[in-house]
């Protein structure tokens, strides 16, 4: 077990500064309209710095910021730009834990999630795209008359992106990685529930970026997030045994509570078959209860704070709706105090699949619990939400869960699993723009006139 102090404390890793301004240009730009936000960290309640207010005006000067920088940062070669960018996947690196520190402190998820998934993410994801990019190729096809066919893989320009509040380090990867290797430059917009962490990465890897390439606007409001009530499919022969198998599946069951709950694909409904529903659902609560809470910044812990009051007051309410529409509550559905944060146990309940805590998002550690009797079954209830982006499916047989997850109105299965994924190149084309050259190296008419 290892506790940390709190960032600025005696034998803390990280501190945070008093204030930070806008970074736009490479320099610490003031506001335009002169205001700043306090910033509270949902690990105790309280303010512990302030960001700068963005408004119309910062945003244009970011923006000229980068269109600025845009023509250099996208005329450099590959080569230079993957060298760039491994750099700040060993910066990253070398302050995995202050970073990790920093993040708990101004999002409340639990430092043990923070070390070993977020912040690694992160390394894995400018590691990744440094390779992409130089392996990337375009292509070239003759054509008659000795025409030549050229493709070519341009930036975009400016990226601009405003970034959800659950991953704040690991969704600004996201961003930059493909956006800096494509060779385009970036405007990023914390959530205002989170945006101070940003400024710490930025101090540890704004020396290797030429001024104007990367640029942050904060304070211009709260960042609301798409979710879906994603179904998380177990059936009877999960329990065939209770091997290692079966304990995976009740950790993948639990997963709904890790991180909060505050993951767009979080697994918020529990389908579980009607032949082994009882016993299942006992050995998963049991699971569910031994999910350590406390203190953030404790390894031992396993689950921290919501992100905000804001947050932990709609958490609340929406235990309290599933109450009113009947639902049973299995287990948790309290808050509790610890110095003072915005907390909520694990909470599980068992309803019909038409009730709100199955159909709304809520972004909390909160799963909705019903039965299905068979394959066509599972199909009805797991789609009967809107699209989600995420659904899971757990069986030992895989031709079942195969067809399963074809069956699902998701964006993406997890088979067998429920776990983050990795970085995937075909992101690139996103940031990217195809140029077409059609080249003659004839010195002859082409006999058209």
């Amino acid at each position: 077990m290892t506790k940390y102090a709190a960032p600025g404390q005696p034998g803390g890793v990280v501190a945070y500064r008093s204030r930070y301004d806008h970074f736009i240009g490479g320099e610490d730009v003031p506001p335009a309209g002169g205001a700043y936000l306090e910033v509270v960290s949902p690990v105790t309640g309280e303010v512990f710095t302030e960001v700068a207010a963005g408004g119309a005006e910062d945003m244009d000067r970011a923006l000229d910021a980068a269109h600025g920088a845009a023509r250099a940062w996208g005329r450099t070669s590959a080569a230079e730009r993957a060298t760039v960018l491994s750099e700040i996947a060993d910066r990253v690196e070398e302050n995995l834990t202050e970073l990790a520190v920093a993040e708990t402190w101004d999002n409340g998820k639990a430092v043990r999630e923070t070390l070993t998934l977020d912040i690694p993410l992160v390394v894995d994801h400018f590691r990744h795209f440094a390779g992409a990019i130089r392996a990337q190729q375009g292509g070239a096809v003759p054509g008659a008359d000795d025409v030549v066919a050229y493709r070519f893989h341009e930036p975009i320009g400016v990226v601009r992106q405003r970034l959800p509040w659950n991953f704040p380090l690991l969704m600004a990867a996201w961003t930059l990685a493909p956006a800096l290797a494509a060779g385009n430059t970036v405007v990023l917009e914390p959530a205002g529930e989170t945006p101070a962490s940003l400024h710490i990465l930025m101090g540890f890897i704004a020396d290797l970026l030429p001024p104007g390439v990367v640029n942050v606007v904060t304070g211009s409001g709260e960042e609301s997030l798409l979710a879906g009530k994603s179904p998380n499919i177990f059936f009877a022969d999960v329990a065939a045994q209770r091997d290692a198998f079966f304990d995976k599946a009740l950790e993948g069951f639990a997963m709904f509570a890790l991180n909060q709950g505050e993951v767009c694909t979080t697994p918020s409904r529990a389908l579980i078959q009607t032949s082994m529903y009882e016993q299942f659902l006992h050995s998963a609560t049991v699971r569910t209860e031994a999910i350590r809470q406390g203190d953030p910044l404790d390894t031992d812990t396993m689950i921290g704070a919501q992100v905000s009051r804001t947050q932990w007051e709609r958490v609340l309410e929406y235990i309290e709706i599933g109450k009113r529409e009947g639902a049973r509550l299995v287990c948790g559905g309290e808050a509790y105090e610890w110095g003072g944060g915005f907390y909520v146990t694990p909470t599980i309940f068992e309803g019909d699949n038409k009730m709100r805590i199955f159909q709304e998002d809520i972004l909390g550690p909160v799963v909705a619990v019903t039965r299905f009797d068979d394959f066509d079954d599972a199909v009805k209830i797991a789609n009967d939400t809107r699209r989600g982006l995420g659904a899971g499916v757990w069986s030992r047989d895989g031709n079942l869960a195969y067809r399963l997850g074809r069956e699902i109105h998701a964006d993406r299965v997890w088979i067998n699993n429920y776990h983050a994924y990795p970085a995937d190149s075909a992101v690139l084309a996103d940031y990217q723009q195809t140029k077409h050259l059609l080249v003659s190296y004839s010195d002859q008419a082409q006999g058209f006139f």
